[in-house]
């Protein structure tokens, strides 16, 4: 009697446990919440728009708002924009454990970008409430404001979104100052929004690779190590505009000419360096743009992003002295104009990246740990917060694009890993 007395205690312990390791997200329910998202800012071509601010973003928000309010979730809006929905643990002096991404997307984009983390989130609590399971620390999901259009939300609550950053306008001709304005924000107390380092317990963020890493390596799971950098600059070549029929072949000081040997320049110097740095001439203008005049003047962008700002610089080094190279043969002056629009890496914390390992493992699914090219809200929160990042396959590496897609099967993988290392981090973190 006394052996079937100890086997009974055992399994009452154990129960609970096994209980928390077999809780999983609904597949056909998360792939709905995806779907219903979609409709907001559908189109009669059957792809959607909802750009920041825009009517269908603030719409979709409200969608959000009222599905977190369902679940007796504490939800209201800060003054940057950002939903944000508290689940109250059963210490509520503990940290809360932060988790969200965003539901904003790009000009002509697709249905998973930000979306699968936000919805999964969503499903995630409703999971949690579903098997009447309690956590310690407090849970928050943050579903950000125009992260597509600078990281505005993250950055506001980072304490590092500037002013001058309010007059800068999108493709629905709001500027940043009035969209947080119509997404329910106060610009007036945005300094409110801040946080200090330490606030939050942990940061998740689920989200689509956005590169074809994971589908050609048939993983399942990427566990990112580090967001990377990335540093702008408009480069300017100043050379001379002169008739196109009557100048000489040696005698011209041609802009567009001397561009086109530095955008080979970048590719080259970009490609000598071992890693996986990159760098990105991605936008160019000529003047006058006269099919017969020389070009005298020509503006570049360039990008460089790696998970090191000394690899950066390294980079930008052997490109800029290429272009002196350049422009002593050439005669046109080449000149680097840095941009404020730059972020430093952010290496994700080991302790998190640990726990998501754990989590995939005990789920059994296939893995790689992985930088990530792409930037996200995480960059930011990762300044004041122990944070991580999950990535699930992106069909052919496509992204910002309405081919863009994450199989149902893959979205439930990243939303499990996500639910135990939420629980997981519960149990570890103070």
């Amino acid at each position: 009697m006394k052996k079937y007395k100890n086997i009974i205690a055992i399994l009452l312990i154990v129960s609970p446990l096994l209980g928390i390791a077999q809780m999983s997200v609904n597949q056909e329910r998360l792939e709905k919440r995806i779907k219903d998202l979609a409709q907001f800012g559908i189109q009669e071509n059957g792809e959607t728009e909802r750009v920041a601010f825009s009517d269908a973003d603030v719409a979709a928000q409200q969608w959000v708002i009222e599905q977190l309010k369902a679940m007796d979730i504490e939800t209201h809006i800060d003054f940057a924009g950002n939903v944000i929905g508290i689940r109250k643990g059963t210490k509520p002096n503990m940290k809360p454990i932060s988790f969200g991404s965003h539901i904003d997307r790009v000009p002509h984009g697709g249905n998973y970008d930000g979306c699968v983390g936000s919805m999964a989130s969503l499903e995630i609590l409703k999971v949690l409430n579903e098997n009447n399971v309690k956590t310690k620390h407090p849970l928050e999901i943050i579903i950000f404001s125009n992260e597509e259009g600078g990281v505005v939300g993250s950055r506001a609550i980072a304490g590092h979104l500037k002013e001058s950053a309010f007059a800068v306008k999108n493709s629905t001709g709001y500027s940043i100052g009035e969209g947080m304005m119509r997404l329910g924000g106060d610009t007036t107390r945005l300094a409110e929004v801040a946080r200090k380092k330490g606030e939050v317990a942990a940061f998740l963020e689920l989200h689509i690779e956005q590169g074809g890493t994971l589908e050609k390596e048939n993983l399942e799971i990427g566990i990112v190590k580090g967001i990377v950098g990335l540093k702008w600059w408009d480069v300017e070549f100043n050379g001379f505009a002169n008739h196109a029929g009557t100048t000489p072949m040696n005698a011209r000081k041609d802009a567009l000419l001397a561009a086109s040997k530095f955008i080979i320049a970048v590719n080259e110097v970009a490609t000598s360096f071992d890693g996986t740095q990159v760098a990105t001439v991605g936008r160019i203008k000529s003047e006058p743009g006269a099919p017969n005049v020389i070009p005298g003047h020509v503006v570049t962008s360039l990008e460089i992003r790696d998970l090191s700002s000394e690899v950066i610089e390294k980079v930008y080094t052997a490109i800029k002295k290429r272009a002196e190279e350049i422009s002593k043969e050439s005669g046109v002056d080449i000149t680097f104009n840095k941009l404020d629009t730059t972020a430093d890496p952010a290496i994700m914390d080991l302790t998190i990246q640990s726990e998501i390992e754990k989590s995939v493992q005990s789920l059994e699914l296939s893995y790689k740990s992985m930088p990530s090219g792409a930037g996200h809200d995480a960059q930011d929160m990762a300044l004041i917060a122990p944070t991580g990042m999950i990535f699930v396959p992106s069909k052919n590496g496509i992204s910002h694009s309405p081919k863009e897609f994450t199989s149902a099967v893959d979205m439930v993988n990243g939303a499990n890993v996500l639910l135990q290392t939420i629980l997981a981090l519960d149990k570890k973190l103070k």
